[in-house]
């Protein structure tokens, strides 16, 4: 008699200590792939350095063109490139 009185308790609590030890191993399994899908979107939206970087070339060698084509003086070019330089 006691063996069932022991076996009725026993087994209801470790369903449910199995139930909420399986509930927080799915939640960190979900929080982990939500922050993933979260980076990937941030990832997509910040522009990246070398990208701003190869812009500023860009803009310098037109200026640096212009200047040696005539259309700019020097100080027109310095200061476009310090604007360029400053933002």
């Amino acid at each position: 008699m006691e063996k069932i009185i022991f076996f009725s308790l026993v087994i209801p609590i470790l369903a449910f200590v199995l139930y909420l030890g399986g509930s927080a191993i799915m939640n960190g399994f979900n929080a982990k792939s939500a922050n993933k899908e979260k980076e990937n979107i941030e990832e997509e939206n910040i522009p990246s350095i070398s990208d701003e970087e190869n812009k500023l070339s860009d803009e310098i060698e037109k200026l640096n063109k212009l200047l040696h084509d005539g259309v700019l003086t020097q100080e027109e070019f310095e200061k476009a490139k310090k604007k360029l330089l400053d933002n």
